[in-house]
């Protein structure tokens, strides 16, 4: 493949941002993100919500595909209520960010999955959530940190080896595993801090923390790279 990969990277939808003189809904991506995509070698195509039947046809065109942070998972999408600490709902995203990741595992595409990305991808193969745990989002709209540590054997643990010290937000956590997932890191706590998908057909990974937010690039490049050589990319069938 000539060129730098083109890697999709999942958008907001705000119904009332503001710039300039103007306030108007909005798909949104924070600027970490191309930025991140660019330091590692690729090009950002951004992939505001869109009906669930383009998605096949959007992954298509891509080389890669990142499932951005975000607001919390519809727990209906999981099968349980939601708790008192569980944000509203954004269905639209909901929506066609899990027919995105679908789309993308069949076509064995190169799939990072960031924050609530990864809770998606892990609702995504019938995976459920925790809907609030302390210490990880210490004090609002400020992000934190904290180490995380690989699992010696994953694809985390061959792209960042040791144990490194990640930006993080985030009130929610991976409780049941998902599918043909793995945890790959954890947090001091326990917490699954990424898994990923050994026996699907192409690169898969969800890390819990933003690599947006940070200065280490490597989990990023390593998508980019997946997307480069085209790996994986046999059709297969998508969780039923």
């Amino acid at each position: 493949m000539a060129g730098r990969p083109l890697i999709g990277v999942s958008t907001y939808l705000e119904t009332g941002a503001r710039w300039g003189v103007w306030e108007l809904e909005a798909a949104l991506l924070p600027a970490g993100y191309p930025r991140l995509v660019q330091r590692a070698g690729g090009l950002t195509a951004m992939l505001p919500p869109d009906g669930p039947e383009h998605a096949a046809e959007t992954v298509a065109r891509l080389d890669g595909l990142v499932i951005a942070g975000g607001p919390d998972v519809e727990p209906v999408r999981y099968g349980a209520e939601p708790g008192p600490r569980t944000g509203p709902p954004a269905r639209a995203r909901d929506t066609w960010e899990l027919a995105l990741i679908e789309a993308a595992l069949a076509a064995g595409l190169p799939l990072l999955g960031v924050c609530r990305g990864m809770q998606l991808l892990n609702v995504a193969l019938g995976g459920t959530l925790v809907q609030h745990i302390e210490g990880h989002a210490e004090v609002v709209g400020v992000f934190g940190g904290h180490p995380v540590k690989p699992v010696p054997g994953t694809l985390y643990a061959g792209v960042v080896p040791e144990e490194t010290f990640v930006p993080t937000y985030h009130h929610q956590a991976v409780d049941r595993l998902g599918t043909g997932l793995v945890a790959s890191a954890h947090a001091a706590d326990g917490t699954v801090e990424a898994l990923e998908l050994p026996s699907g057909p192409g690169w898969v990974l969800g890390v819990q923390w933003h690599p947006e937010m940070g200065e280490d690039v490597r989990v990023m490049r390593a998508l980019v790279d997946a997307a480069r050589s085209g790996r994986g990319r046999a059709a297969v069938p998508a969780h039923g």
